[in-house]
């Protein structure tokens, strides 16, 4: 049995793809998955199974319960600690909420980010390592242009992004 951490994407955002978390609960208690718990409406799921991949069966349920496609990126808890341990910020000394992680459903290559132009977003920071990349943003997302630019669909990569403060906490969550 894992215990893993299911990364929703695009749920509950501007009233688009409603999952409200009590259902999405019952969603994964009905799969026959242990321990769940949703942490925010913005689409965390922690859970307990022997299911290998549960990324595919978790998108189909949510499917065929919600009527929508979602993504689902599926993390360990060992996975979400070594993605804490390789931040390449000072997260410690960062506020929680501007540093983004910005979770990819696989490694696309350093050439996958080459077109942005650190310099032009600047005081804004990215870095990308494997299925990863890490931003912090020291004025905040709101206004950003490199946030808005990591938001675009990027091809060929799915991605979704949570804070450093969310990522700690599915990292407690995991344990």
């Amino acid at each position: 049995m894992t215990t893993y951490a299911a990364l929703l994407r695009g749920i509950n955002v501007g009233g688009h793809k409603k999952v409200p978390m009590a259902e999405l609960r019952a969603l994964l208690g009905a799969l026959g998955w242990t321990d769940v718990r949703t942490y925010l409406q913005s689409g965390n799921a922690v859970f307990t199974t022997g299911d290998r991949a549960p990324g595919p069966l978790l998108e189909r349920a949510i499917a065929e319960r919600f009527g929508f496609e979602v993504r689902a990126l599926i993390r360990t808890g060992e996975e979400l600690r070594a993605t804490a341990a390789a931040c390449p910020f000072p997260a410690d000394a960062l506020d929680p909420s501007k540093l983004l992680v910005l979770f990819l459903d696989r490694d696309p290559g350093p050439a996958h980010f080459a077109d942005l132009d650190a310099a032009a977003y600047a005081p804004d920071e990215f870095r990308h390592i494997g299925d990863v990349l890490y931003a912090y943003f020291p004025d905040g997302m709101g206004r950003s242009k490199l946030a808005a630019k990591l938001n675009a669909e990027r091809p060929g990569v799915t991605s979704t992004g949570r804070n450093w403060r969310t990522l700690r906490k599915l990292i407690e969550l995991t344990c």
